[in-house]
């Protein structure tokens, strides 16, 4: 039985963002992994005039393909994308789903405030360029239109109303020092969600960018395991 990974990037993001778990499998399992980059995002972004239907058709369609080349399809979700993979298995059959820094509910503007205070601590010192998140703040603050934020709200609220439908088994992974993603939001969605499968992975020192932490072959092992367990 042939499997395919279906792996989605986030808001302003692109499929670096979940490379390294793509590597990962790629190197353990013979698994057909496709990241699709949605519209608008990438290593340019241009997301004006993006839709948050634009986003998710992309998504579908990619998942229309992998299909017909598999027999059994795992959806991984990566913030934005964990909920456009929700959206996806409301509507599909996926036989697991796999969800990172989902920013399901809300996105912490406390904390994405606080990193600015730093950064902005940094820049009175003289040390802005020290700031591992400045640079990647600033590209993002000047190439991301107000109405793509909107759409990315839409997404947000296109799927919460529908948590207790998804019943396929689900694995989170939380970073606990995410700065984008508040904590709770992982233990929201898994007290929501519907599944009788279902566990949640917290990442002591792990950020946003959580297949980047310092712990990530810890919990892609146990995540890889998850998917691999016939049910």
């Amino acid at each position: 039985m042939k499997t395919g990974v279906l792996m989605i990037h986030g808001f302003t993001g692109g499929p670096f963002e979940v490379q390294p778990f793509a590597d990962y499998i790629e190197e353990k399992t013979s698994w057909l992994v496709k990241i699709p980059t949605l519209p608008g995002h990438g290593e340019k972004l241009d997301l004006k005039n993006k839709s948050a239907a634009s986003w998710m058709m992309a998504a579908e369609m990619a998942l229309k393909e992998l299909k017909k080349q598999v027999d059994r399809v795992i959806i991984v979700g990566f913030s934005m994308g964990g909920l456009i993979a929700m959206y996806l298995a409301m509507r599909y059959k996926i036989e697991k789903m796999v969800l990172l820094s989902a920013a399901a509910k809300y996105i912490s503007a406390a904390q994405i405030l606080e990193e600015v205070r730093v950064a902005a601590a940094d820049a009175l010192k003289g040390q802005l360029a020290n700031n591992p998140l400045f640079h990647l703040y600033e590209y993002k603050l000047w190439h991301t239109p107000v109405s793509s934020a909107l759409e990315f709200l839409r997404v947000v609220k296109m799927v919460e109303p529908y948590y207790d439908k998804l019943t396929l088994p689900v694995i989170i992974v939380q970073g606990k020092k995410d700065g984008i993603v508040p904590f709770a939001a992982a233990d929201h969605i898994f007290k929501q969600l519907g599944s009788i499968e279902k566990e949640i992975i917290h990442s002591e020192n792990g950020q946003h960018l959580i297949c980047y932490s310092d712990d990530c072959e810890d919990w892609f092992a146990r995540v890889l395991s998850f998917m691999e367990e016939s049910r």
